[in-house]
This record gives structure tokens, sequence and C-alpha cells, in this order.
């Protein structure tokens, strides 16, 4: 037994070790490797971002409630009645409408609130890079949601 205790060992040993600064109030840590430290400054907090989410994406789909990024009134309209949910517009970390793929291949999408202009031109902008990327490529969600539907149409 105490032989394999050293063959397990013996790997770690091997390692380099790695000086802390624990003893200096540091945080242990190191600028190495472009790993911020305590002292540098924070990140600048990102903006608001616009994204289309295909129907199922695992973000929405793995949370049963759905108040944090999702107003109640707009569920109805985003999920079908197994609960699946359908192509999602997301802006600033909550999702604000959907979108659709009509058979041309355009992307029509639908806020299902007010956000003000600066939040519908990245969501436009957003859709044109995405019908650039599908480019002939067309598609139905297998789980059609009433607004997509409505928007395919």
């Amino acid at each position: 037994m105490a032989k394999r205790q050293t063959a397990r060992r013996s790997p770690l040993d091997a390692a380099p070790a790695a000086e802390s600064d624990s003893e200096s109030g540091g945080d242990g840590g190191s600028t190495q490797g472009g790993c911020p430290s305590a002292g540098d400054a924070p990140a600048p907090a990102p903006g608001p971002a616009a994204a289309l989410l295909p129907a199922l994406d695992p973000s929405p789909m793995g949370w049963r409630d759905h108040g944090f990024y999702l107003g109640p009134d707009h569920v109805p309209a985003l999920f079908d009645r197994m609960g699946n949910i359908g192509p999602t517009v997301w802006w600033d970390g909550r999702i604000v409408g959907g979108w659709a793929q009509r058979k041309d291949g355009t992307l029509a999408w639908r806020l299902l609130d007010d956000l003000g202009r600066e939040a519908r031109t990245a969501i436009a902008a957003e859709a044109e890079r995405m019908t650039a990327f599908l480019g002939e490529r067309r598609f139905t969600p297998a789980y059609r949601t009433p607004l997509e539907r409505e928007l395919a149409s």
C-alpha cells in the first residue's frame, strides 16, 4: 500500500512550485499569464448587447423560473404548450422578443416591449448579420411557438 501512495505522489512532487505572496497581504495570485491581480483596476462593465438565439437554446430552457430574464406576459408568445422556447431576441441579458426565418431567407423579428432606438438599431444589425451568416440555409424549428409561426408567414 505504501508503494502505491508513493507512486501517486511522484508526479506531483516533480511539478515546479510557485511562490505565494500571502504574507504581504497579496492575494497569492500572479499577473503572469494575463491574470489580473487584486491591485489591478477592474475591467469596465460591458455595454448592452443584442443576440438572436435559436429555438431550444439552453440559456432559457435551463430555468423553470424565467422571471429574471423574461416578463411573464411574454411566455405565451415565446413558448409552445410543452414548454419549449422558440427563437428569441435578447437585449442586455433579457429576452425581449422573438424571431423567425421566412421562406425567402430573411429574418423577421418583433420586440415585445418598447426598448428605444439603441436596442432596435443593435437588434436590426444582429438580424442582418445572422441573415448573412445563414446565407442560403433554410430551417424551421421542430417546436414552433405562436410568435415564430406568425413571423415566419
